[in-house]
């Protein structure tokens, strides 16, 4: 571990955090557990834990209040009925104090040198205001099933930015008063509100991804619905065209053609079948 590694590795919490885990909760008492001390064993410990219980009616909200009491570092929140993740993120981001916010789902794993990653990377490179990595994507029980790569400079994300979503949103890092400035999440467009947000983020800093692993993401074949893929689809023609539009972006001639190929698709091609095209696709985006 470089020097710079262990200084931010060996840093007790103090009065003011400069991390800031944000990690939205609803009906997720089966993995719950694994996510939160996922984040509790970090080598960096400088940080505070926000877990907004969205109104889960499971036992989510006991566990979270179980943990709370074992770590002063977590700080709870419960909305009284389900708001949604876009809400939740941000009533999140007006909760915290740190100067950057990390992402966390409830039902996925961070590895321990996660937020000391992100951190010495965003401190070293002042310009960039988001920071993601690569993943591992897993089965439900956490097995993996393959290891899912991101461009990793701001010019190759940039570049491959119209065609695919350039970040694993719960293994990103971003800088808090940035996403304030830019508004936070956009509550109408729920499902695809990290997408919006990272064009929005481009205008102000740099994108970086880290070629290190960062999360396990654990996902849900039987919540994976053909109403789902089509409704995302159509949200990120959306969130492009707008990008262009109102955001000063330019695509280029070849995102162009996607764009058509992807009306097309949405068309003609049954949802289930593109939602495997587009993962098949997606391991040649590195």
């Amino acid at each position: 571990m470089s020097k710079s590694k262990q200084s931010l590795a060996s840093q007790s919490p103090g009065k003011t955090p400069v991390v800031s885990v944000v990690m939205p909760v609803y009906n997720s008492a089966k993995y719950l557990p694994l996510a939160i001390e996922s984040i509790l064993s970090q080598a960096y410990t400088n940080f505070e834990f926000i877990i907004i219980d969205d109104g889960s009616s499971d036992s989510s909200g006991e566990i979270i209040k179980k943990y709370s009491l074992q770590d002063k570092r977590i700080k709870v929140r419960r909305n009284h009925s389900n708001q949604g993740i876009c809400r939740t993120l941000n009533y999140g981001l007006s909760l915290a104090m740190g100067d950057y916010i990390a992402r966390m789902d409830a039902d996925d794993w961070s590895y321990p040198d996660r937020l000391g990653e992100q951190l010495t990377f965003m401190r070293s490179h002042p310009q960039v205001v988001i920071c993601g990595g690569t993943i591992d994507v897993c089965d439900e029980n956490i097995g993996l099933k393959n290891q899912r790569y991101y461009p990793a400079s701001d010019k190759k994300i940039r570049e491959k930015m119209f065609m695919i979503n350039p970040f694993a949103h719960p293994a990103t890092m971003y800088k808090r008063q940035t996403a304030l400035d830019v508004g936070g999440y956009n509550e109408k467009l729920s499902g695809a509100e990290d997408y919006d947000f990272y064009f929005r983020l481009g205008r102000k800093g740099k994108f970086a991804n880290l070629s290190r692993k960062l999360l396990k993401l654990r996902t849900h074949p039987d919540s994976i619905s053909g109403s789902t893929i089509t409704r995302q689809s159509r949200l990120n023609l959306y969130i492009r065209i707008k990008a262009i539009s109102e955001y000063g972006y330019v695509a280029s001639f070849f995102d162009k053609i996607y764009f058509c190929l992807n009306i097309f698709g949405m068309l003609l091609i049954p949802a289930f079948l593109q939602f495997r095209i587009y993962n098949f696709l997606r391991k040649f985006q590195k």
